[in-house]
């Protein structure tokens, strides 16, 4: 039987706040910053409104940011190229999380450069 009860939604900015801040803990863990925001978005999806495209968002820049660091570590063999590009990766990973809490905090939605778009 099919039910029209729909749920709504409750809105929680610092919970979004907290799950882009979440992807800091890479720098603390080293793997941290995919599961804790991972948790968050499969749990809390949903729940609060707003929370799939955050978490989506999340989601993808994460394994965009892994992809681009996996293909930087031959090209520093070959090219020297790949210092840069983990450099670049390390500073966007780090600045694009505290830009989009601040977004989030505003009710807006995230933009992360460089995301290649795996979930959708």
């Amino acid at each position: 039987m099919e039910s029209n009860y729909h749920t709504l939604k409750r809105t929680d900015n610092q919970l979004l706040v907290i799950t882009h801040l979440s992807q800091l803990l890479t720098y603390v863990t080293g793997f941290g910053g995919v599961l804790a925001p991972l948790i968050i978005w499969a749990t809390q999806k949903d729940q609060v409104d707003g929370m799939d495209a955050h978490g989506k968002s999340i989601l993808n820049f994460q394994l965009s940011m892994l992809i681009y660091s996996i293909i930087s570590i031959p090209l520093i063999f070959v090219v020297g190229l790949g210092i840069l590009t983990l450099i670049l990766v390390a500073i966007l990973a780090f600045i694009m999380p505290i830009i989009n809490a601040v977004k989030a905090s505003n009710g807006e939605l995230p933009s992360y450069p460089m995301s290649i778009n795996f979930i959708s």
